[in-house]
């Protein structure tokens, strides 16, 4: 299960997951009515299309592809050497005063800070970075919208021509005529080849986390996604994170491969309701840690 605000509806909808395709043997959970790379072995998909990351996509290897309960997908929170990220001294002191379900740092899901128990936004780049499911990729001329899967989110990436906000270093940031700090921040992108989509955020609430695992950010982190089209079935998925206050260089977080699916594809629902959460911390979280103890 993928965390503990969502962990209450994650198990209903695991029940929905079909354990319909047998590879090597093993059943492998998939979204109903979802094609994955090992359903079309063999095939050739035909060239990418010039400028279109649009449609439907899913991880091209099957759902849990995307999700990734210990941390960043290319840097799990597992306490391996190569996995260690370039923490500043602040950033190690915020990372060490969280109190995440998961990874090398977790504690029983009673005794967390998560911000997002309680179905607070997880906010960007945490709706990726920890469970990336089906996605539609929507392009106008002003710009690309992304509806997320879990929890029911989107997000608008302006391709207008407009520019970020001056970060949150700038003089003018708590000016009152400043933008406002989001959950989501602001996005901007652009075509850097026929086949490559780059888009750049900043903006952030740091009342988030980056991940599943606790990982911080500031007020100053800066996203940038690389959406680049392979051939006409497949598109590559990198998250890079560049935050100078919390680590002292940038880290690549998360490649993913993603496969298109039929444009009559339905997403199903996977909202964060307070109400199973709540379930939930009744029968298993607090048991787990001793709250519900007679005194």
């Amino acid at each position: 299960m993928a965390l503990v605000a969502a962990l209450a509806f994650s198990l209903r909808a695991h029940a929905q997951d079909q354990g319909e395709q047998d590879r090597g043997g093993v059943d492998v959970a998939r979204q109903p009515g979802a094609v994955y790379d090992f359903d079309q072995k063999g095939e050739k998909p035909g060239p990418a299309p010039k400028h279109d990351i649009s449609g439907v996509w899913e991880p091209a290897g099957g759902p849990g592809a995307g999700i990734h309960a210990n941390g960043a997908g290319q840097m799990p929170s597992d306490g391996k050497p190569e996995h260690e990220l370039p923490f500043t001294p602040l950033g190690r002191q915020t990372f060490m005063a969280h109190k995440p379900t998961f990874g090398v740092t977790q504690v029983p899901s009673a005794l967390t800070n998560d911000p997002m128990p309680g179905c607070n936004p997880q906010g960007f780049p945490r709706i990726v970075l920890h469970n990336f499911r089906t996605s539609r990729v929507i392009q106008t001329p002003e710009n690309v919208v992304i509806l997320y899967e879990f929890n029911k989110k989107w997000r608008v990436i302006w391709t207008d021509g407009r520019q970020l906000p001056k970060d949150a270093e700038s003089p003018t940031w708590g000016s009152p005529d400043a933008p406002e700090s989001r959950w989501w921040g602001y996005s901007v992108g652009k075509w850097t080849d026929d086949y490559t989509f780059v888009a750049e955020s900043n903006g952030f609430d740091d009342r988030t986390w980056l991940d599943n695992a606790g990982r911080p950010h500031s007020d100053a982190l800066h996203v940038i996604e690389q959406y680049h089209r392979t051939d006409q079935q497949h598109m590559d998925m990198t998250i890079t994170i560049d935050d100078p206050k919390m680590y002292t260089k940038p880290w690549v977080a998360v490649k993913l491969r993603l496969r298109l699916q039929s444009p009559h594809f339905d997403i199903r629902e996977m909202e964060c309701a307070p109400i199973e959460t709540e379930e939930y911390n009744k029968e298993f979280a607090d048991p787990a840690a001793g709250l519900d103890a007679p005194k």
